[in-house]
């Protein structure tokens, strides 16, 4: 367990930091020209390194079902998405939304059993724990607003 933990908060470092790496792409090019660098260095990257620790297993797909071919598909939405939404709203606002639609996607889908997922009973716990994380974003957006000072 502490392992999946340490990973989870390495992937949560790895995904602000290739946020701010894509925003400042996405200043020089495009939206679009950004998620063709970002998925084709990604590419280049996982094929490196897959060929490196897996050599000739890595291309050993005979148990995938078709519809999972369609996840490189959703990279494209993720990265295209999340870089209009950090240059219109900010990156910490932006990630926080992320974030707020990550949980409670994922909540669905486990209480539901979707995607092949084993159903994990939904609790008022968890519901909570989703209130208080909107309502931290709530805070956090709203309550930094000072008003305008009256020039004389």
């Amino acid at each position: 367990m502490i392992q999946g933990l340490l990973l989870a908060l390495a992937a949560g470092s790895l995904v602000s930091l290739q946020n701010i790496f894509n925003t400042k792409v996405n200043e020089r090019t495009g939206s679009w020209a950004t998620t063709t660098l970002v998925l084709g260095m990604g590419f280049a990257a996982s094929l490196t390194f897959g060929l490196i620790f897996e050599g000739g297993q890595l291309f050993n797909l005979l148990n995938m079902k078709p519809w999972y071919w369609i996840s490189g598909a959703i990279g494209v939405g993720v990265v295209i998405c999340l870089t209009l939404g950090i240059r219109q709203l900010g990156p910490t606002y932006a990630i926080s939304i992320v974030l707020i639609s990550q949980l409670g996607c994922a909540l669905l889908w486990d209480s539901q059993g979707w995607l092949g997922l084993e159903k994990v009973p939904f609790t008022f716990q968890q519901l909570v724990g989703v209130l208080i994380i909107v309502g931290g974003i709530l805070v956090f957006k709203l309550g930094g607003r000072r008003p305008k000072e009256i020039k004389s």
